[in-house]
């Protein structure tokens, strides 16, 4: 097997398939063994159905005793499971007519899943399943893991692809052999631990925080982005920037409209740029600010700076759902001022695409806002003179490059915004190439968030709480579950719970969003909750950030005992928004684990994003099971920027070591950026 070769090598990889697996940064075979797992399951031994309990997952099986399609108000398979006179309801939302007929009466299964139910009524809602025929399989020989997936890529699909691939792991060379020195193990073996995890030991027990195979991947991708970042300061455009340096005027417009002050830190950061803006030297700025801090009216500031000169504006965010926040925002203060402004998403008509991509070419069209798409090669500005990009842990520096390199003659002003606090000393290492202004105090008018610890055994109690408040005009959101990285699940989830809320809660107006979702139908469904036609919203994290609805004063987080700390921490940001008492509630799943225990407690003493951040860092870890990664920092494979800052040091003097010879940095960096690679002059 060649591990350079691109993945439609791989039986069973089309194009088609090939596509999906790039968006998860899976271009060549050797990219497969870098993709770890999020958690792993335990099959290697069954349960019988009278010993299963709710809230565990677990293997089972038995035989078909009978099945029925029920018409509700979402259609849904059941098929009844028996063995040894215990029972249990598999119940499934999607099927067809052909599955339907394998769950014949007397077929035995084998299946995998979360148990729920009342202990002596379990139920399962879509296990993953075999039909058993003949002679039972043996059992799985290693703990089973489950990867980051993404639409129309199974689980099952990659286990099958990275277990072709991990045969081979041998073959990658060691790149880093001064690691030897650390009492490391080699990557071959790492790789085989992280993916293989042996049975031999209970899944807690095998969940260190970090692992030494761990360690030796971390040490390794931290040490290939020192050098792509050292590579990229080596070979920074030195040419110039528009000098900005507007009379001001739109700027005093907008602020004279203000139904607030500003904040100090608002004005210090607005001159900070200002004062960057105005020089030929790009500017290449990280502005942070907590959750509500006031960092999109900065940015309106930057805009008008550009605007005002003549110059165009770039606006960029990770999501559909952040993108259109934005636009909606940035209509409201730069529309007046006859300021014309295009969008560009994934999803639109030719003819209007072709018409906003005129206008921006034409300079017609001042300001762009728009997801990924803004950098795409079609995209072609007149005069671009600032890029601004909200949320940048979501995107590589690959990317912001690649935006910056939309400007003509003159390369583009850029700022960079981040709602996810970063630790002084965590910034330093991982943007040593910006500078940086912090948005540290709140607009007046925002309420502090008080935040309470539930058990889920205490469901009904927040559910009548939830009755109360919405009773008096307050709207709230319940956020599903994060089970793993899948937007179908993640979907399922929403649907389940917002049919068992409207059964308990009849009286009010239930609707959910979710990310499988189209964005007209999503856009709909969160327009009708900005105008109080919905009282509850049952949504997955698609919601973590930019939605602002001022009237939503109740935030329900389940199984938080899940969640990251950041993420945890934007979710909260939803509410307290208004003027009104807010509140937040943690549901977790008893019992807790320590690392757990400590999340959520941080989350109920403090709702300071840079106090968090540090308490993220003292934990080191989002997650209780090996390789779990908090969602949002994708710019790193296996590394985690609060677990893993102990290792920074190491690895930077690694890079400085590896740096001079450039045949085994374009190595490094080409193994763990891949074809982002390119921003730094390698390839």
């Amino acid at each position: 097997m060649d591990l350079d070769a691109p993945l439609t090598a791989l039986r069973g990889v089309g194009p088609k398939q090939a596509e999906r697996l790039g968006r998860l940064g899976l271009a060549r075979t050797h990219d497969l063994l870098l993709h770890l797992p999020l958690r792993f399951e335990d099959r290697t031994r069954l349960t019988p159905i009278r010993a299963l309990r709710p809230g565990s997952p677990a293997l089972f099986e038995g035989r078909v005793e009978g099945t029925e399609v029920v018409n509700g108000r979402r259609r849904m398979l059941l098929v009844h499971l028996g063995d040894a006179g215990a029972r249990i309801l598999l119940r499934f939302f999607h099927f067809g007519e052909r599955q339907q007929r394998a769950f014949g009466n007397g077929v035995r299964l084998r299946a995998y899943g979360e148990i729920r139910g009342m202990p002596g009524l379990p139920e399962c809602v879509h296990p993953e399943y075999r039909i058993l025929r003949g002679q039972p399989p043996p059992l799985e020989p290693c703990l089973t893991p489950v990867y980051p997936a993404t639409e129309g890529v199974s689980q099952r699909l990659l286990r099958e692809l990275v277990g072709a691939a991990l045969p081979e792991a041998g073959r990658l060379p060691d790149l880093l052999p001064e690691l030897r020195e650390r009492d490391l193990p080699d990557l071959a073996e790492a790789l085989e631990a992280l993916h293989r995890p042996p049975p031999n030991r209970s899944l807690p027990a095998h969940a260190p925080r970090r692992s030494p195979a761990l360690t030796r991947l971390v040490l390794e991708e931290l040490c290939a982005h020192q050098l792509a970042l050292m590579l990229h300061a080596g070979s920074r455009p030195r040419g110039r920037a528009p000098a900005l340096r507007p009379a001001g005027q739109l700027w005093r417009q907008v602020v004279a409209e203000l139904p607030f002050t500003l904040t100090g830190a608002q004005q210090r950061t607005i001159a900070e740029i200002q004062t960057d803006l105005g020089r030929q030297r790009p500017m290449n700025r990280l502005l942070q600010g907590d959750v509500g801090s006031g960092k999109t009216l900065v940015a309106v500031a930057a805009a008008l700076t550009a605007i005002e000169t003549g110059h165009q504006v770039a606006f960029m965010a990770p999501t559909e759902l952040l993108a259109r926040q934005h636009l909606r925002n940035l209509a409201a203060w730069l529309e007046p001022l006859g300021i014309a402004i295009a969008w560009l998403g994934g999803r639109q008509r030719k003819s209007e695409r072709e018409t906003l991509l005129s206008g921006l070419a034409s300079g017609e069209r001042a300001l762009a806002v728009g997801t990924h798409a803004l950098f795409q090669e079609q995209v072609a500005f007149a005069r671009l003179g600032l890029t601004i990009i909200d949320e940048q842990h979501r995107f590589g520096v690959h990317q912001r490059m690649a935006l910056r390199n939309k400007g003509a003659k003159l390369l583009p002003h850029q700022l960079i915004m981040t709602a996810t606090p970063i630790p002084r000393t965590l910034a330093m290492s991982l943007y040593a190439d910006l500078d940086q202004s912090v948005l540290d105090e709140r607009p007046p008018g925002r309420t502090p968030v008080k935040t309470a610890l539930i058990s889920s055994e205490r469901r009904d109690e927040v559910i009548a709480r939830i009755r109360v408040a919405c009773g008096d005009g307050v709207q709230a959101y319940w956020v599903c579950p994060l089970i793993e990285d899948s937007e179908t699940l993640e979907a399922e989830a929403a649907e389940t719970t917002a049919e068992r809320l409207r059964a308990a809660l009849p009286e009010l107006r239930v609707e959910r969003v979710h990310g499988r979702m189209k964005p007209a139908e999503r856009d709909a469904v969160m327009d009708r909750f900005r105008s109080g036609a919905i009282d509850l919203l049952v949504a997955t994290t698609v919601i973590e950030v930019g939605v602002d609805v001022p009237n939503a004063n109740l935030m329900i987080i389940e199984n938080a005992e899940r969640m990251g700390l950041s993420q945890l921490h934007q979710l909260r940001g939803r509410v307290g928004r208004g003027r009104r008492a807010s509140a937040c509630v943690l549901l977790y799943r008893p019992p807790l684990g320590e690392v757990a225990t400590e999340r959520l407690e941080a989350m109920r003493r403090t709702d300071d994003g840079f106090e968090i951040a540090e308490v993220d860092l003292t934990i080191r870890g989002p997650g209780e099971m090996l390789g779990t990664r908090q969602t949002g920092e994708r710019g790193y494979r296996v590394a985690d920027w609060g677990r893993d800052q102990d290792l920074m040091e190491a690895a930077t003097r690694l890079a400085r070591q590896v740096f001079p010879d450039r045949q085994r940095t374009q190595a490094l960096i080409r193994r763990w950026l891949g074809s982002a690679a390119h921003y730094g002059g390698v390839g």
